[in-house]
């Protein structure tokens, strides 16, 4: 697995490997398959791990914990604060106040069971406090020595700016994928100005680009990706097309829809790191294989003309997760 630098400094694998859906959000979860996973990943040079406290809630990062407990020096271990749940689940609300950000990573510390955390992200931006105090709170949080490097996730262009301007920024993370270009504008450009990596999350389209499924009713009653407007009906259906023409390109390219996908990602340049999740160590190593494809340019080109900027139908979130994307 080749490497790549975030920022000035935070090296590391090409692709990464997204944890959320081995707690929550994509059906049934099973621990031990989800830590071999990860021990997978490990020794396929695929140690650049994400997760957040949100993810279980606080569950995923005792997995990960788990995971890594006699290989740390192994891993760059990311994890997030900011959207602030209950241990039942429930919502609370965005956080980005500077006792909570602190109380927050020292959870995350003891849940993982680490003294340090590689990359700190805040989730989502509370517009509630000023960008300034949050990251100042993350800044302190690296003086002490419990964070290496910090993040954000879902950042405008000005409010990246600003938190860039109060303490070095290493990593924006992102949607990223071949049916969600948003980020080409404006978001790309800003960071690549101030010398900010980009960690594209959900590179796969949340599994839509791999082909895997036709129709909402495949996926398990607790799926979130029912409640996804891509994955509902009419829109469903036109994504489809996006999603057979992809196919059609990946046929000929000897490969599978996921992996071109992944390809894709990578070839927008070696400052973008995709961390596409699973549970199942064989479609792990599906996407691993997809690091080493060498896009062309004629390559490139079909791919822009089969999924276009903007072709995908509906919102990528529901409205009410739409409306805590900073903008």
């Amino acid at each position: 697995m080749e490497q790549r630098t975030l920022g000035r400094d935070l090296v590391v694998s090409g692709m990464g490997l997204g944890c959320m859906g081995m707690s929550e959000f994509y059906g049934q979860t099973d621990e031990g398959q989800s830590i071999a996973v990860i021990h997978r990943a490990v020794e396929l040079g695929v140690t650049f791990l994400d997760t957040a406290d949100m993810y279980g809630p606080f569950t995923n990062e005792v997995l990960v914990g788990k995971a890594i407990r006699d290989r740390r020096d192994q891993v760059v271990l990311a994890t997030k604060f900011g959207n602030q749940r209950r241990p039942d689940g429930s919502w609370i609300g965005i956080n980005g106040r500077p006792e909570y950000v602190r109380q927050a990573c020292d959870a995350s510390l003891r849940r993982l069971g680490v003294d340090h955390i590689d990359l700190y992200y805040q989730h989502r931006v509370d517009p509630t406090v000023p960008i300034e105090e949050t990251v100042g709170a993350m800044a302190g949080l690296v003086r002490a020595g419990k964070v290496r490097f910090l993040g954000l996730s879902e950042a405008a262009p000005e409010t990246i700016r600003r938190a860039h301007s109060e303490h070095p920024i290493t990593a924006l993370q992102t949607e990223y994928s071949l049916w969600t270009r948003d980020v080409e504008k404006e978001i790309l450009p800003t960071v690549r100005a101030l010398g900010i990596g980009f960690v594209a999350y959900s590179p796969l389209g949340r599994g839509f680009l791999t082909g895997a499924f036709r129709s909402t009713a495949e996926l398990e009653e607790n799926d979130f990706r029912r409640l996804a407007p891509r994955f509902q009906a009419d829109n469903l259906a036109i994504n489809l097309e996006l999603v057979e023409r992809l196919a059609e390109l990946a046929r000929a390219k000897g490969v599978t829809p996921g992996q071109l996908a992944l390809a894709w990602v990578m070839a927008q340049g070696d400052d973008v790191v995709p961390i596409p999740g699973t549970k199942r160590v064989a479609r792990l190593e599906e996407n691993a294989a997809a690091a080493v494809i060498v896009l062309s340019g004629d390559d490139l080109a079909r791919l822009d003309a089969a999924v276009p900027p903007g072709a995908a139908a509906g919102a990528r979130y529901p409205e009410w997760a739409m409306r805590a994307i900073d903008r």
